[in-house]
């Protein structure tokens, strides 16, 4: 069972919710070891001073922030605590937006949200945000460093999704996108769009598996037993100039 990694309160108003947080989503990325290729060892990172030119204990380093070239400010964990302030422990919901305004590239990380020890005011949040179909924005403290949040209704729970601060984001208007200037026909986008419907299905997550790592894990066990890999060079699709053709041949492969 899934231990809690957070305990804290949300406000909203004077109403106080003691909750838990729980993680949400588990990695299952395929990791590789640095590993020495002459021998097979593993290899061993360490913290050295350049100063004293040896190995530093754990215990001996602090965070430093650097405010000139070689110069550091050091906090240590009860300042860098201090400031948080409240935010360590309290999630203060101000405003209540509409979830789907969000734009999803604000999200970074999401998280469930338990009841700690009243039940009744856990269930008075989440069943407002469903009714209202709102999300609540606060912002909190967490492994040093703050984060915007936005907390709306789930199945039993509540969940939880950091954000990314405004400035974090990258704006479309910035890139230096080219040849965007030809409109696509009235034919083509109304194909386009058949095209899509004739694909359209509902979202079931189960659907989709991580087949990259599969066929990693898969190549991993081959060459453990000794068998021999037949490199297979990437190729990028054909770009064709004929976008009418390429739906006809589309839609006729979508309705077979």
């Amino acid at each position: 069972m899934p231990r809690s990694i957070w305990n804290g309160t949300i406000t909203f108003g004077m109403v106080n919710v003691p909750i838990k947080l729980y993680t949400a989503t588990e990695s299952k990325t395929v990791h590789f070891h640095e590993v020495h290729i002459e021998d097979g060892a593993r290899i061993e990172h360490r913290r050295c001073c350049p100063k004293e030119n040896r190995e530093i204990p754990f215990e001996e380093i602090v965070k430093g922030y650097e405010v000139t070239e070689g110069k550091y400010v050091v906090l240590d964990a009860d300042e860098v605590k201090a400031a948080a302030g409240d935010r360590g422990k309290v999630i203060h919901l101000r405003e209540f937006v509409r979830a789907e305004e969000i734009d999803p590239v604000f999200y970074e990380k999401t998280y469930y949200v338990g009841p700690r020890d009243d039940e009744n005011s856990f269930r008075l949040l989440r069943e407002a945000l469903r009714q209202t179909q709102r999300a609540g924005v606060g912002r909190f403290s967490f492994h040093d460093r703050e984060y915007l949040v936005a907390v709306r209704a789930g199945a039993n729970v509540l969940v939880l999704h950091t954000l990314r601060f405004h400035d974090e984001v990258v704006g479309a208007a910035e890139l230096e996108i080219e040849g965007l200037t030809r409109k696509p026909a009235p034919k083509e986008v109304q194909m386009a769009g058949q095209l899509v419907l004739t694909l359209a299905d509902d979202f079931d997550s189960s659907a989709y598996d991580d087949t990259y790592r599969e066929a990693v894990l898969d190549l991993i066990k081959r060459k453990a037993k000794g068998e021999e890999i037949d490199l297979v060079a990437q190729e990028e699709a054909a770009h064709g100039d004929d976008l009418a053709a390429a739906l006809q041949a589309s839609l006729a492969g979508a309705r077979s």
